[in-house]
């Protein structure tokens, strides 16, 4: 079964050029892994701050999407990427959506 990840994030103001700079990272460490690709979208319109950016990936099962964070749990390019974000994303959270039939 297909389900999706949804990633919302509050980036500082003023980051989002160093937010570029760090998602051409992890996009080569995430396909490395066996992510899917993702699509970003920043919050235009809303009663929450326009700090916000959306990523959302659809896996092709939850099998397919926890062997690929296993890869990336065991990277250490990884965890040193996240320590770097840590001044350009705020704060974040994560939802896995699956479809109703």
């Amino acid at each position: 079964m297909k389900i999706k990840e949804r990633q919302t994030q509050k980036i500082y103001p003023g980051k989002w050029e160093a937010l570029e700079t760090l998602d051409q990272k992890y996009n080569q460490i995430e396909s490395a892994a066996g992510f899917p690709r993702k699509t970003r979208y920043q919050l235009v319109l809303s009663s929450e701050s326009i700090n916000i950016l959306v990523v959302e990936r659809e896996w092709e099962s939850f099998a397919a999407m926890e062997a690929a964070y296993e890869k990336l749990m065991v990277n250490p390019a990884w965890h040193a990427l996240n320590a770097e974000s840590n001044a350009v994303i705020k704060d974040g959270y994560t939802e896995i959506l699956m479809p109703l039939p």
